[in-house]
């Protein structure tokens, strides 16, 4: 297994946006292996920036492994969810552009439990809208990642559907829609930290369909919830599916991220 960081480990979404130049040095400075990109993150999609960072990269020795975007599939609206699947093949050519052969898909979610906090106490797990069923909202995601299947096959990115919240909240949500697709250039991002209860068992369901690992930890507790996870038994899970790829720190704590991310490296080279 190879260790990296998220550049989302350096920002937390706040007003002052941290430059992924100065994740890739901090990674460096770590020695670790690689980092995944928070496109959101990004300080612009223009070429001469995009090869700057590529360049960033390789000087300092490190991959660049994941591009992590957002969208979501799960809406009545066609146009919505064409919206959503264009902006996915963008961002396809876009990691394609950066030398990145995967990026994080998420399903998307109802979004009929507008708070967060109150998401979470669900675990991820939302009511459908009225007058529609969890089956529809599956067709929906199913439809919708085929259409972006060729363009990840002839850029080379392999797109990782991640346990996220929505239909994706349970191993039974992602496996369903993974193996429903049965394609090599669909497979699975397992973030440790996305199952709230029982993960362990919930992580297994997954792990042998995973390409990339998302580790979160949450030194100085995390920013919206924090969990106790044994790295040492879930290092167990990969090595027994036979994973060898990246896992990604993703720090979520509240501690500074030149604090807390160290320590997560040195936690995480300990356990796996």
């Amino acid at each position: 297994m190879k260790l990296g960081v998220s550049t989302y480990s350096y920002w937390h979404f706040k007003p002052e946006r941290v430059p992924i130049e100065h994740v890739i040095e901090e990674a460096a400075r770590l020695e670790l292996d690689g980092i995944e990109i928070l496109h959101q993150q990004m300080a612009s999609e223009a070429n001469p920036y995009l090869q700057k960072l590529k360049r960033l990269a390789f000087i300092n020795g490190l991959d660049l492994y994941a591009l992590s975007i957002h969208q979501g599939f799960v809406s009545p609206d066609a146009a919505t969810r064409q919206k959503n699947i264009n902006h996915t093949i963008h961002c396809i050519r876009l990691a394609h552009e950066l030398g990145i052969p995967s990026i994080r898909l998420n399903s998307g979610r109802w979004g009929t439990v507008p708070s967060f906090n109150e998401l979470m106490k669900s675990e991820g797990q939302e009511p459908t809208l009225p007058g529609h069923t969890e089956d529809e909202a599956f067709e929906w995601v199913i439809a919708s990642i085929e259409k972006c299947l060729p363009d990840a096959e002839k850029c080379g990115v392999v797109l990782g559907l991640e346990n996220h919240w929505g239909l994706t909240c349970t191993p039974e949500g992602v496996n369903r829609i993974v193996s429903a697709i049965d394609s090599e250039w669909l497979k699975v991002i397992m973030d440790c930290g996305n199952f709230l209860s029982d993960p362990y068992q919930k992580l297994e369901q997954i792990a042998d369909e995973a390409v990339l690992v998302h580790a979160k930890t949450y030194y100085g507790e995390g920013e919206w919830y924090t969990l106790d996870l044994d790295y040492a038994k879930i290092g167990k899970i990969l090595k027994e599916v036979g994973f060898q790829g990246y896992v990604s720190i993703e720090f979520e704590g509240k501690a500074d991220a030149h604090v807390g991310v160290p320590q997560s490296v040195e936690m995480l080279r300990d356990a796996l």
